[in-house]
C-alpha cells in the first residue's frame, strides 16, 4: 500500500466519477475478505487512512478471564506468551491498544506482504468488481438524468454481422440497435450523430443500461429545439410531431407573439435552419405546419403540400375533408402517408374525398 495506489483512486474519481471513499469501503471489504480467507479466522479488521496513505491490517482478540473460543478470544497470560514468542522469532510486533483488562479488545497488527497469490487475487477481483458497480451505478444515474433527451454520440464501432451501431454518448458506450436506426441510413466509425434516450434500466439489471433510438419523434423535436432560438426560449411552441422515420415528419408550431411567423423561425432565411436538421435525419422530409385552435384550419393546414377546398367536422375528433380531384393522391400520399401522419398530428380521422 503506497501512494501509487491513492493517486489510484484520486484517477478513478477524477476520470470515472467513482468517489474515493466508496472505493475504499471497496477495498478495505476485499482485504477483509482475503485476510479471512488467508488466516482462516473472523477476527480481521482493515482501517485504510487516505491522509496518512497507508493501511492496516489487524487481528483482534478479545481479553477474557477463562477462554471459550481460542480463535477469538485471549487471556492476559495468553498475550503475555504470545509476545514473548514475536519477539523470539525476532519480529517486531505492532500492537494498536496497550490495555489489558478483561474485556477489552487485543489487535496486533498483520504482515499482508505474506499475503499469498491466491488470496491477493481474490481481493484484486472484488476491487476491479466493485469499479464496475461503481461506474454503472454512476451512468445509471447520469442516463437518468438524460431520459426523454437527445443526445450528442460517436460512432465508435459497426458490428457487421447484426448492423448494431456502437456510440460514445460521453457518458459510456452504448448500443444502437439495426432497428433503432433510421431506414436506409449508412453509419460508420467516427461518424457523429443525435440519439434519442427512451428507457434507462436499473444497474442491478443485467443488458444495456440506456435504450438509444433515432426513430422517436421528440427526436425531431429536441433538434429544432436546438436548431430555432426562438423555440428555446419559449416564443415559439411546438404544438406536436408526427414521424415515420426516414420518410416524413410533421411538426405543428405556433407562436406566443404575433409578430414572429412560427413556420417562418423554423424554416429560417433560405432553408437555414431546417436544412441542419434534414441533413442530420438524412434527409428526412419535414412540413412544418401552423398550428391552429380552430380545428379546421389546423386539418386543413396539416394536409400540406395539398390544397384543401372545405373541412367538415362530423362527430367527436372526425373530420371530412374536400380537395380537388387533381389534389387527392397528393392529400392521401403514397400509400396513405400523407393523410396518416395529418391525422396523428391533429388527432382527427380523417376522410379524404375528391369534389
Amino acid at each position: 500500500m503506497n501512494s501509487e495506489f491513492f493517486e489510484s483512486l484520486d484517477a478513478l474519481e477524477r476520470e470515472r466519477h467513482i468517489p474515493k471513499e466508496y472505493m475504499i469501503e471497496k477495498v478495505e471489504a476485499a482485504l477483509t475478505a482475503a485476510c479471512k480467507k488467508e488466516y482462516g479466522t473472523t477476527n480481521i479488521s482493515v482501517v485504510i487512512d487516505p491522509e496518512k496513505k497507508d493501511m492496516k491490517v489487524y487481528r483482534k482478540y478479545k481479553i477474557v478471564a477463562e477462554v471459550e473460543d481460542p480463535a477469538t478470544e485471549m487471556t492476559k497470560e495468553d498475550i503475555e506468551k504470545f509476545e514473548e514468542e514475536m519477539r523470539a522469532k525476532g519480529v517486531k510486533l505492532k500492537v494498536r491498544s496497550r490495555r489489558r483488562s478483561i474485556g477489552s479488545d487485543y489487535e496486533y497488527e498483520l504482515q499482508t506482504k505474506e499475503f499469498r497469490r491466491l488470496s491477493a487475487q481474490n481481493a484484486k477481483q472484488v476491487i476491479i468488481q466493485g469499479i464496475r458497480e461503481a461506474e454503472r451505478n454512476y451512468q445509471a444515474k447520469e442516463y437518468e438524468d438524460k431520459r426523454g433527451e437527445m443526445l450528442s454520440a460517436v460512432v465508435t464501432k459497426v458490428e457487421d454481422s447484426t448492423g448494431t451501431v456502437v456510440v460514445d454518448t460521453g457518458i459510456s458506450q452504448a448500443a444502437l440497435p439495426k432497428s433503432e436506426q433510421i431506414p436506409g441510413e449508412v453509419l460508420k466509425v467516427g461518424d457523429r450523430i443525435k440519439v434519442f434516450a427512451t428507457q434507462v434500466s436499473s444497474p442491478e439489471v443485467k443488458g444495456p443500461l440506456v435504450t438509444l433510438t433515432r426513430l422517436h419523434p421528440n427526436l425531431v423535436k429536441r433538434l429544432f429545439e436546438t436548431e430555432v432560438p426562438e423555440i428555446s426560449d419559449g416564443t415559439v411552441i411546438i404544438k406536436s410531431v408526427a414521424r415515420e422515420a426516414g420518410s416524413r415528419t410533421k411538426i405543428a408550431v405556433y407562436s406566443r407573439d404575433p409578430e414572429v411567423d412560427a413556420v417562418g423561425a423554423c424554416i429560417g432565411n433560405k432553408g437555414a435552419r431546417i436544412s441542419p436538421i434534414v441533413d442530420e435525419l438524412h434527409g428526412e422530409k419535414i412540413d412544418v405546419i401552423p398550428y391552429s385552435d380552430d380545428l379546421c384550419e389546423y386539418i386543413k393546414a396539416s394536409l400540406l403540400p395539398a390544397s384543401v377546398k372545405s373541412v367538415t367536422l362530423e362527430g367527436e375528433r372526425m373530420a371530412k375533408v374536400i380537395v380537388p380531384a387533381d389534389q387527392l393522391s397528393l392529400a392521401i400520399g403514397k400509400m396513405g402517408q400523407n393523410a396518416r401522419l395529418a391525422a396523428r398530428l391533429t388527432g382527427c380521422k380523417i376522410d379524404i374525398k375528391s369534389e
